[in-house]
């Protein structure tokens, strides 16, 4: 055997070896390289934790599959390769991709089947060189585990945004969108959450969707306050077996029994979630002869109470030109009456401007008659969440509300340094009861006059968890305001807010994580499209022709002898 066959063979062996010693290596020692410069599949911690309480297989059907638009072929792809992260740690982990109108003889069906189970497509107007055609797409996912089955929203629906803004933002929110899910399905339900009655708070039916949305993750149940009037000591041990208190838009006075329960709850480390209406008035109550009602201020016997943990709710009311839409009638034509759309400033559209990530990457808020809201100096940290417009401002009540208002004309003068009124504010810090160096209503021999640390949240508008109900009296979805036609962010904000205040924090820093995305831009390709082509398709083919060509030439000038 010659020399340099022994040495090749001699190589072959150590390359052999290392691999081999390589594969075993890598059996104790693993790694996932993200190349990605924002990181896009480097999963968080939260997510990783998540992963390892799936024990048993889990079995996800993803609905993204078929003729898919340009941008919904993006998002397939995105998701692809997050699942195929999230499978990566865990092996239980199993999905497919599924496209429901593939059988025309059975489409009908599936997609009666996806609507009885909450998945609704969207139909997308796809512009191809000037053809235009519609598209259903169904954005959805779901997955199943020890017999529980739960729905993942793949596209998060951005009012006014096209359809490639829609996709930015649902990559944005893949992550926790995926993590959230199997987080629901595998976890058993630990912390409670009370929703306080007893005072004129929004009846079941008209917070329907926000109950079924927190049933998914946390324990939750009915708490009246009619029993501290008879057995006050024994309300707030009950209350106090739960983690989160919830206080939908009260419209009675509390008594100062009730209140000291509540002050003692939240002293001694009960979380407290307050959407508060300091003014009184409906809006079908304008829907009369005059369109005109009074809004006048409402007293719930709590401001003592906000005083003393930081902060006040104003009788007023936010005048915001950057409001929602309304429809009104104009007059009619023959039998039918004509509909116009206006600009209703009482009804604020906020966009939140804090990088907090209880509201960091969410869409548009609906409020309707919101007061503003104060912050207080005494030691508790403030942050707030929600603020009005730059061109808002406060109207105090008692005052006449018209529908006329709507046709009223204004300039950036008639909001000079009145605009960025506070909404919502998460307070943080140990909160002093408010019963401290007073007389209490009721004794009590447990009483805290300082607490441990604590945070609550407020929103001075009550109907900001108010779903619409439908011609049948059914909920429909929280944010979609039928009148428009337009779904705000209402749920995902509460939602954040509850998962922040029952220290699910994990989650909601997924949502703000950041990622590049870049997208072609449609309009470009389309003015050069012919050249585009030919860079992106025949330059490479041109280019691997000439090295070829190249590549032979040098191969028979070297073996020709």
């Amino acid at each position: 055997m010659t020399t340099p066959i022994k040495n090749n063979i001699k190589s072959l062996l150590i390359v052999v070896a290392v691999l081999l010693v390589l594969n075993v290596v890598s059996n104790y020692f693993f790694h996932r390289f993200d190349l990605t410069k924002d990181k896009r599949y480097t999963l968080s911690a939260t997510s990783l934790n998540i992963i390892k309480q799936v024990q048993n297989p889990l079995y996800v059907k993803i609905y993204l599959q078929g003729d898919l638009p340009a941008e919904f072929k993006r998002l397939q792809s995105e998701t692809r390769d997050l699942f195929e992260e999230f499978q990566a740690y865990n092996k239980n982990i199993v999905f497919e991709f599924v496209d429901p109108l593939e059988n025309e003889d059975e489409s009908m069906d599936n997609i009666k089947e996806l609507y009885l189970k909450g998945l609704t497509p969207i139909n997308i107007t796809v512009d191809d060189k000037g053809k235009q055609s519609q598209e259903m797409v169904f954005p959805w996912a779901i997955a199943v585990y020890n017999n529980k089955e739960v729905n993942i929203p793949l596209l998060k629906n951005r009012m006014g945004a096209s359809t490639t803004q829609k996709v930015v933002g649902s990559v944005q929110h893949l992550e926790y969108s995926i993590a959230d899910a199997i987080n629901k399905i595998s976890k058993e339900r630990q912390k409670k959450v009370a929703v306080i009655k007893g005072n004129g708070e929004l009846q079941d039916v008209q917070i329907a969707k926000f109950l079924m949305q927190v049933r998914e993750s946390y324990h939750i149940g009915p708490f009246t306050l009619d029993s501290v009037a008879k057995n006050p000591t024994g309300s707030l041990d009950a209350l106090q077996k739960y983690d989160l208190a919830i206080i939908a838009k009260p419209t009675e006075t509390f008594s100062d029994a009730e209140k000291q329960v509540l002050d003692q709850f939240i002293v001694n480390g009960g979380k407290t979630l307050w959407l508060v209406d300091q003014v009184n008035i409906e809006m079908d109550s304008l829907y009369n002869e005059y369109g005109a009602t009074l809004a006048f201020p409402r007293d719930l016997n709590l401001n003592d109470m906000f005083f003393k943990y930081g902060f006040r709710i104003n009788p007023d009311l936010v005048k915001d030109e950057q409001g929602s839409p309304i429809k009104l009638a104009t007059g009619e034509q023959g039998s039918a009456t004509q509909y116009q759309e206006f600009n209703w400033k009482f009804a604020p559209q906020v966009y939140a401007t804090s990088t907090h990530p209880i509201v960091k990457n969410l869409g548009g808020i609906k409020f309707d008659f919101a007061s503003g809201i104060d912050t207080l100096k005494n030691g508790i940290k403030k942050t707030v969440l929600l603020q009005s417009s730059k061109y808002s401002k406060r109207i105090g009540a008692p005052v006449e509300i018209n529908l006329k208002i709507v046709e009223e004309e204004t300039s950036p003068n008639h909001y000079l340094n009145t605009g960025n009124i506070p909404l919502s504010v998460l307070l943080e810090g140990s909160f002093h009861s408010m019963y401290e160096n007073r007389v209490l209503p009721f004794d009590q021999k447990s009483f805290q006059p300082l607490g441990k640390a604590n945070k609550m949240i407020v929103i001075s508008d009550g109907d900001l968890v108010r779903n619409q109900l439908d011609k049948n009296f059914q909920p429909v979805e929280l944010g979609y305001d039928q009148r428009s036609g337009n779904l705000y962010d209402n749920k995902d904000f509460l939602m954040n807010c509850v998962n922040y205040l029952l220290d699910d924090s994990g989650l909601i820093n997924i949502r703000s994580k950041d990622l590049d995305l870049p997208l072609l831009d449609k309009e470009k390709v389309y003015e050069s499209y012919t050249r585009t082509q030919i860079l992106t398709i025949g330059l490479p083919l041109l280019i691997l022709g000439i090295f070829g060509v190249v590549f032979t030439l040098w191969r028979k000038k070297k073996y020709a002898n």
